[in-house]
């Protein structure tokens, strides 16, 4: 699951130049990530999201992990939304050469294990866009 966040946040990254989720929910039936934002998205901004997120996955990037120490991964990375009990050795999560970043969550081995990202419906409200989706299981 957490493999298509890290997907959706490279995009939004990409594409609009905001920083990663702040808050998410994720489940395979019904998922969301909330980006501080300052504004709606556009229907055809939609489009371009879900597009850009599944020719992602759709290429089949492998997924690995490595431990870093600490000191090591906050010289490149945001460690703010790792848990407090979080040691001195940090898991790094890459996705392909598409994103890199820490995180405690299960994935896949290779995005073609997640199926197709389907973009549900989007939320603008008081700086918060919410960014809800489904994963629709490969045939």
């Amino acid at each position: 699951m957490h493999t298509a966040e890290h997907v959706l946040n490279q995009t939004m990254v990409q594409l609009f130049e905001c920083n990663r989720s702040f808050s998410n929910h994720l489940e395979r039936k019904k998922s969301k990530c909330d980006y501080h934002f300052n504004r709606a998205l556009t229907s055809e901004e939609e489009q371009v999201i879900a597009g850009k997120v599944n020719e992602m996955l759709m290429r089949h990037l492998d997924v690995t992990e490595q431990i870093v120490g600490r000191e090591e991964a906050s010289a490149q990375f945001d460690l703010d939304k790792l848990p407090d009990t979080t040691g001195e050795e940090i898991r790094i999560v890459r996705v392909g050469d598409y994103d890199a970043c820490p995180c405690i969550g299960e994935h896949v081995k290779n995005t073609k294990e997640v199926g197709e990202f389907v973009l549900g419906t989007t939320s603008y409200d008081n700086g918060v866009l919410r960014i809800r989706f489904k994963l629709k299981r490969p045939q």
